[in-house]
């Protein structure tokens, strides 16, 4: 068995130590970025005798397995490098303690730093650098070599060395010696994959397969092998999470995958993972270890408002890396699941910072539970494990993958605002004059660019503006390298995050971006680069891995999300087929009713107000109605509170514009089996018992109650969805839709239809959550009698019923009645 490990990351883990510190400027991806273009020019400045990237690796015995160390040297200055070990030790010329000729390892690092402030390499480079110096001693035996950290200031090109030598003895024993420390992690490297793998072929799919649901798992693991994509439409009830996750463990049993990732929109399905990985650990014995990462403004132990990552502001930054190693082995050496609360538990007892401790909890994983922000974002992804662009053996499940199309064309995207840049301007013109200079010139180039505008303008280039900004990041990140203290250094490094993320997007630009300007609410100048289309960018990230699952119980039309999330002709699609029996959903379309905003008025408020008293009185209980827009919700609410609300009968939910976690579990607890909880007596945690109610949740569709809730049995029994879900009318869904027209597709129904069409949908998946399940789905809006939308409607949305204000209650009782 071979374990292996970079390295920079046995650097990196064994040697760390000290406190977390945000005052320190970390290298940014374009400083990286430049940086590559650095040591290019360095390694071609050296002459014949000096080879670059040269690949490296050392073997160690460690009885049960080899430890392999393996790297990419900068650098290395050797005159015999082309010539075979055998010749050279014939010779003896280069093997002679205290000869002239010692060759050299050159490890190279671009900054922003003044380099005439530097006094001596950092202690983690120069370690690198030895690394490979000893590998490279243990092939040839030269008896010294010298050991030389490279750094350039990527601005002005000026390059400053620190040289070291060391004799082969020197180097070689201190290498060995931090190996040797190394080695209780990778002894239980060993062992537990000895120990997973046995586990993992004795596990057995954990219940009685439903219809389909065998073919479903084998297509995921079939997918794995061919190192493949699926695009999985799974209906409620198929046992997706459960379907695709057992397939990758055994896969993982196999050796075709060394992790999976488990990626989610949402806090709530990360949940149903966790349990997933639970049932095949506690009823089938699997041993496998998962983590849950979770984010750092949830997990600080300070809370959002006071969180400060440096020693000064936090006790759990202060020595966390002394601490830390600790910890993690014994988290690693007592649990299999390092969830949010094991993860708190841990790290309070060795004092670290939790959300860190996660990340570090990631390396040692088999399987990592987290959003999608960790594969997929550009300024948030594991740099772990995806920073060299490497492909790896990883296995990516993506839950609720619809969901990854809006947040995709989110994370690679990026916007500018015009007043920040007069703004800080302003702020710092008495302490750093240079930078507000720097300041104005962009101010200017926008300013241009908003004379040009009458109210939303595609542009072309912005070259003369990027070029600006590039110089305004670049003086930025010189002095924040340098000085970890400062006047206004906090404003400055908040501008300059929303600035480096700009210039980042602006170098991935190409034909699936609009550049364009427009004017925000409040009057303000905005400048964005939109990616309209996210394929090409996620298909990259996903190219990281052996394999992706994308699967969701809304994947339709799936040719649309196949195509915009970056799948090929090649890669695969399942329809699975639902369990459910179809006559236990009464699917009815409201006929007399709209929501098309030319239409809206009191009329049609009126109506749907009736609508909802009438599906009410045929059948009490509890139900979801899905509006358009907190404005919509009040139009209708306001009429049925006065002319329908019987607070005798009924209680009556209002989504709010914010709800905190608090609410939000107090509005969905309201729907549980029986009723018996008073909310407000549950946000003020004084609960008390009252009678039954039918209770309706008024909620906005696409919004936080729309998706992700699991309402099972009578917790719900309807669910009445008024309008189409079609997006407002604005500059961006404007853009969208020119874009794909130009395309040759249908704009419209990329930019409105097909993502209304979704939230449709996902609001009508509450209603129906087991095989028990009766409800009914009403759909408001006369729209849902084309053909346009009825060819969107999921296979299992069998004898559709037309209904009307008057005939709506009487169909409903004719359902309820029928089963």
């Amino acid at each position: 068995m071979e374990i292996k490990i970079s390295v920079r990351g046995l650097v990196e883990f064994i040697l760390r130590s000290g406190n977390i510190d945000n005052r320190i400027h970390q290298t940014s991806p374009d400083a990286m970025l430049e940086g590559s273009r650095i040591h290019r020019m360095i390694q071609k400045s050296m002459g014949p005798d000096y080879h670059a990237e040269v690949p490296l690796s050392y073997s160690y015995d460690a009885e049960k397995y080899a430890l392999v160390v393996e790297g990419r040297a900068d650098g290395i200055l050797d005159k015999n490098f082309d010539k075979p070990i055998s010749e050279l030790e014939a010779s003896q010329e280069s093997f002679i303690p205290g000869s002239s000729y010692v060759p050299m390892i050159d490890e190279i690092k671009g900054t922003y730093r003044d380099l005439s402030r530097m006094r001596e390499a950092d202690d983690l480079h120069l370690a690198q650098a030895m690394c490979y110096g000893a590998m490279y001693l243990a092939g040839r035996h030269y008896p010294e070599i010298n050991i030389r950290i490279t750094y350039c200031n990527i601005d002005t090109e000026e390059k400053r060395y620190f040289d070291k030598s060391f004799s082969y003895d020197e180097i070689m024993t201190w290498f060995l010696d931090l190996i040797s420390k190394y080695r209780k992690w990778a002894d239980f490297e060993c062992e537990w994959e000895t120990l997973r793998t046995s586990s993992i072929k004795a596990v057995q799919f954990p219940f009685p397969y439903r219809e389909g649901q065998k073919d479903l798992a084998a297509g995921v693991y079939r997918t794995i092998v061919h190192g493949k994509k699926l695009f999985l439409e799974a209906p409620t009830g198929t046992g997706k999470t459960i379907s695709t996750v057992f397939p990758s463990v055994k896969a993982m049993g196999e050796g075709k995958t060394s992790k999976i990732f488990y990626l989610t929109a949402k806090t709530i399905t990360r949940t149903v993972a966790e349990e997933a990985f639970d049932i095949l650990r506690n009823d089938q014995k699997l041993r496998l270890k998962s983590v849950t990462i979770t984010a750092k403004d949830k997990i600080c132990f300070l809370g959002e408002e006071e969180r400060n990552c440096n020693p000064e502001a936090c006790p759990y930054a202060k020595g966390h890396y002394d601490r830390i190693n600790d910890c993690i082995f014994d988290l690693l050496t007592h649990e299999d699941s390092f969830d949010r609360e094991k993860i708190v538990e841990y790290a309070t007892k060795y004092q670290v910072c939790p959300f860190e401790m996660s990340l570090d909890m990631s390396l040692w994983a088999d399987a990592v539970i987290c959003d999608y922000n960790y594969v997929f974002d550009p300024f948030v992804y594991l740099r772990r494990f995806f920073s060299d662009a490497l492909k790896t053996d990883y296995v990516f499940l993506v839950d609720e993958a619809h969901n990854l199309l809006e947040r995709g064309r989110e994370m690679y995207s990026a916007v500018l605002r015009k007043e920040s840049f007069l703004e800080l301007k302003n702020t710092i013109k008495e302490y750093h004059p240079s930078i507000a200079g720097h300041l104005d010139k962009c101010n200017k180039l926008l300013l241009e660019l908003k004379r040009d505008c009458d109210g939303c303008k595609v542009i072309t280039s912005i070259e003369k503006l990027a070029n600006a900004l590039n110089r305004l990041s670049t003086i930025i990140s010189e002095y924040l390298e340098d000085h970890s203290e400062g006047p206004c250094r906090e404003e400055l490094l908040l501008f300059y995050f929303d600035l480096h993320r700009f210039l980042v997007i602006y170098d991935k630009l190409d034909d699936k971006y609009v550049i364009y300007s427009e004017f925000a609410e409040d009057g303000s100048f905005l400048l964005r680069l939109r990616c309209v289309d996210p394929s090409g960018n996620l298909a990259e990230c996903m190219g990281r891995g052996r394999s992706t699952i994308l699967f969701s119980a809304t994947l339709l039309p799936i040719q649309y999300y196949k195509k915009l999330l970056g799948g090929t002709a090649e890669d695969f699609e399942i329809y699975a087929r639902s369990i459910f029996d179809p006559s236990k959903l009464g699917l009815f379309i409201g006929a007399d009713v709209t929501s098309k905003y030319s239409k809206r008025g009191p009329e049609q408020y009126h109506r749907i107000a009736s609508y909802i008293d009438s599906i009410v009185k045929a059948r009490s209980g509890n139900y979801l109605i899905f509006f358009p827009s907190h404005q919509f919700m009040e139009e209708v609410g306001e009429i049925y509170e006065n002319e329908f609300f019987d607070e005798e009968t009924t209680e009556l939910l209002v989504q709010q514009d914010y709800m905190s976690e608090t609410s939000r579990e107090a509005f969905l607890e309201r729907f549980s089996t029986g009723n018996n909880l008073d909310l407000s007596k549950i946000i003020n945690m004084d609960l008390e018992i009252v009678e039954d109610k039918n209770v309706l949740g008024f909620c906005v569709m696409g919004g936080i109650f729309s998706e992700g809730i699991d309402l099972k049995y009578d917790s719900l029994i309807g669910v009445i969805i008024v309008g189409c879900g079609i997006p407002m009318v604005g500059n961006e869904r404007e853009i969208i839709r020119s874009y794909f027209d130009e395309q040759g597709e249908d704009g419209y129904d990329y930019a409105y239809k097909f993502p209304g069409m979704n939230k449709v949908l996902q609001a009508a998946g509450r209603v129906i959550r087991t095989e028990e399940d009766r409800g009914v789905v009403a759909l408001l809006d006369d729209r849902f009698m084309q053909t346009g939308y009825r060819s969107l409607f999921p296979r299992e949305w069998q004898g559709c019923k037309r209904v009307l204000t008057e005939t709506v209650k009487t169909a409903a009782e004719q359902f309820w009645s029928g089963l």
